[in-house]
């Protein structure tokens, strides 16, 4: 939603949004402080401006908010989305959360809109306003599902559902398997080239879904 984010960083920033950097597959704190520096806005290296992400974050889940019917109007579940989240979270054992280039509140709003955040375990997620790269993000909730859960979460029982090749390679880096899923802007074909463990055309077949989800957590 580029309006909202054009007002956050108007706040934050002290000047308007004239220039937004690239924003898809992105994290939100990438996209921040690229749009810091194609905005004129001195990117200093004594921490002052990594301390204007918080506030960003927390101006951009208020504009948020604010559109919510916007957000529900515009956006759009993938096909399948919702039977495959109910599905998964039915499985024995399972725990399902997001790895999101989205800060938790803009993601849990997201969530929300479209009835998905009963399924999820928010706790556990990795989230854009994390100064992480995707893949360490990954590990950062692979052990925060550890902590709460009690049992480890190893390269062998994680799952990452995946769009893009970017995803796959963060799947790599993070210790965990990829099932991409071409319904985004990559094809099957790229994301297979990019070495995801499983493909899926799309979500709309559920239980090839959960059937690859259990062959890919299959103990060696």
């Amino acid at each position: 939603m580029r309006a909202a984010y054009a007002e956050a960083f108007g706040v934050v920033a002290g000047r308007p949004l004239i220039q937004l950097p690239q924003m898809a597959g992105r994290s939100e704190s990438e996209i921040f402080f690229d749009a810091l520096a194609l905005n004129g806005v001195d990117v200093r290296a004594d921490g002052a401006t990594e301390r204007l992400l918080e506030p960003f974050s927390a101006e951009l889940a208020a504009a948020t908010a604010a559109r919510r019917d916007d957000l529900v109007g515009q956006g759009r579940l993938m096909p399948g989305a919702a039977e495959a989240v109910a599905a998964v979270a039915k499985l024995d054992g399972v725990v399902q959360s997001v790895l999101t280039g989205n800060s938790k509140p803009n993601a849990m709003l997201k969530l929300r809109a479209f009835g998905l955040d009963g399924y999820l375990d928010a706790d556990i997620g990795g989230y854009g306003s994390e100064a992480y790269p995707r893949g360490t993000l990954l590990r950062v909730a692979r052990q925060r599902a550890a902590d709460k859960h009690g049992v480890p979460f190893g390269e062998q029982a994680t799952v990452y559902v995946a769009d893009s090749p970017r995803d796959v390679d963060a799947a790599r880096i993070g210790g965990a398997r990829s099932l991409a899923v071409a319904g985004g802007r990559a094809s099957a074909a790229e994301l297979r080239e990019a070495g995801a463990d499983a493909v899926l055309p799309d979500l709309t077949d559920t239980s090839g879904l959960v059937t690859l989800i259990a062959r890919l957590t299959e103990a060696p």
